[in-house]
């Protein structure tokens, strides 16, 4: 009997890892036929949302070359005093700050609130140097005591200290990583519009539902930002959104934010609010779609720059032991600035600059397996010809134009285009791309699908060409020796080089940016 038994679950166990790995497979399988692509061309945003205060623009995620790559890209405008309302995406984000200033909002699941109001008003402040100091002490006992006094059902209430998560500064050149299902908002106090560029990773193994990017918001009346242009890939999800939007309706619930799908009373009883505000909560009589716009002005809770300049001194001396404190969750390094000259990993007086962010500049890319790069090319430079080894990469103009060429294994020209400012263009893994920036200069920001991407050039001093033996060259390519020792030494750059028809050729005007 038990020798049966032990049988059996030898061959449930086979079974079942036999299915894995066929699923695994066909996986496999489906995503390499996804890559096969004879054409590539440069893109603008399919679809737009506009809203009281800015809008949402997303690129077709079903067209083949992000089915290959398995991203999805959104462009979200900010406009002034505009508040993107709170919400979290099924997929690991990585976000680019592309112009403005302001705050961002990311609330880590089971972290403390360490950013806390002071008792008093400034004015209060100014009035309560009379007050007795015991007269305060017993105004801050009571205010603790609020919560136990209220769940004991008394009428009295104090009011409360304002306590939340960090909110974090952000401005043009930030590049901010976001894990899956983590809350943000984000809101613009500064003079011009508030402009990202956001990756999502379909692909990553964070996400455990299917190849779609769906944003949960938490507020508002949001509209789809990703299913409106045309026939989706996934249609059975199409079909069950139809068939609960027109449930919705006939129930008299045309709201979408996660709280509207809860029943009023039960979501009222389960947060010991009233009715009416549980109304609230779900948007109930609210037609304002993702992005509203703020009555007033938003003021958070920010440390005296003196302060946060100690502290950031103080994280950066505490992350040369390296002894994994550093990288608790609460505490992870979430942005960091790319567009800064002085951070610059690769400069070039006569063509430019490019610096790169990865997972050991900055830890949490590891987790979510992502990296991105960011460049300056000033006019008629060239990025030196290279693949990446490892990784897909997601180009998106920032300023300015370039010519490129994509060529797949076939020795075949996938792409070959003017791309311009607002554009994106795909790269997959292992194809080879040339990026000259035209006479105005070339600005982009590549997303990377690897943590640790690697790439292989084709000139320069760090090239292919450069490590293989001149005899070998001349056999290759069916020339003498001194030709191929001028085809492996003519060029001392590394990433960014200058055009040899226009050495002398003035910069564009960011070059000094």
């Amino acid at each position: 009997m038990a020798r049966s038994l032990a049988i059996s679950l030898c061959l449930l166990v086979l079974f079942h890892g036999c299915l894995a790995y066929r699923q695994q497979s066909q996986y496999s399988q489906s995503g390499q036929n996804e890559c096969q692509i004879n054409q590539l061309q440069a893109r603008e945003p399919d679809n737009r949302i506009e809203t009281e205060a800015g809008r949402i623009e997303s690129w077709d995620y079903n067209q083949d070359d992000f089915q290959c790559t398995g991203v999805a890209v959104q462009r979200i405008i900010v406009e002034r005093n505009g508040l993107h309302l709170p919400s979290y995406t099924n997929t690991p984000r990585l976000v680019y700050v592309v112009q403005g200033r302001g705050h961002l909002g990311m609330v880590m699941p089971g972290c403390p609130e360490t950013f806390e109001e002071s008792e008093q008003s400034d004015e209060e402040q100014q009035g309560s140097q009379q007050q007795p100091r015991q007269g305060r002490q017993q105004q801050g006992r009571r205010q603790g005591q609020y919560g136990r006094e209220g769940q004991q059902g008394e009428q009295e209430s104090f009011e409360q200290l304002d306590r939340h998560q960090r909110v974090r500064r952000v401005k043009e050149g930030d590049v901010i990583a976001i894990p899956a299902g983590v809350t943000t908002w984000s809101y613009n106090d500064g003079d011009q519009s508030l402009i990202f560029v956001s990756l999502l990773d379909i692909s990553n193994n964070h996400n455990q539902l299917d190849q779609n990017p769906r944003r949960f918001y938490l507020a508002g009346n949001p509209k789809d930002e990703f299913n409106q242009q045309g026939q989706s890939r996934g249609q059975s999800r199409q079909q069950q959104e139809q068939q609960g939007r027109s449930r919705r309706q006939q129930q008299g619930n045309n709201n979408n934010n996660i709280f509207a799908g809860f029943d009023t009373r039960l979501l009222a009883d389960a947060l010991n609010i009233d009715q009416q505000t549980a109304q609230q909560l779900q948007g109930q009589n609210d037609n304002r779609p993702q992005i509203v716009r703020v009555q007033g002005r938003l003021d958070f809770i920010q440390p005296p720059e003196s302060m946060r300049e100690e502290r950031q001194l103080q994280g950066q001396q505490g992350q040369q032991g390296q002894n994994g404190f550093e990288e608790v969750f609460c505490h992870m390094k979430i942005k960091q600035n790319i567009g800064k000259p002085s951070l610059a990993d690769v400069f070039s007086p006569q063509a430019g600059r490019i610096s790169t962010l990865n997972g050991f500049s900055m830890p949490i890319l590891r987790h979510l397996r992502l990296s991105a790069e960011r460049g300056f090319l000033y006019n008629n430079a060239i990025h030196s010809p290279h693949w990446n080894l490892n990784a897909h990469e997601i180009v998106y103009v920032i300023r300015g134009s370039a010519r490129v060429q994509v060529v797949n294994d076939n020795g075949e020209t996938i792409l070959d285009d003017q791309v311009r400012q607002g554009q994106l263009f795909v790269v997959p893994q292992n194809h080879a791309v040339l990026q000259k920036a035209m006479s105005n200069g070339y600005e982009y920001i590549a997303f990377k699908t690897e943590d640790n991407a690697m790439m292989n050039t084709m000139a320069g001093r760090t090239s292919v060409l450069r490590a293989l033996p001149d005899v070998v060259l001349a056999n290759a390519y069916q020339m003498d020796r001194e030709q191929a020792r001028n085809l492996k030494y003519n060029r001392q750059e590394t990433l960014a080089l200058s055009s040899s028809r226009s050495f002398q050729s003035q910069r564009s005007w960011w070059a000094i940016a």
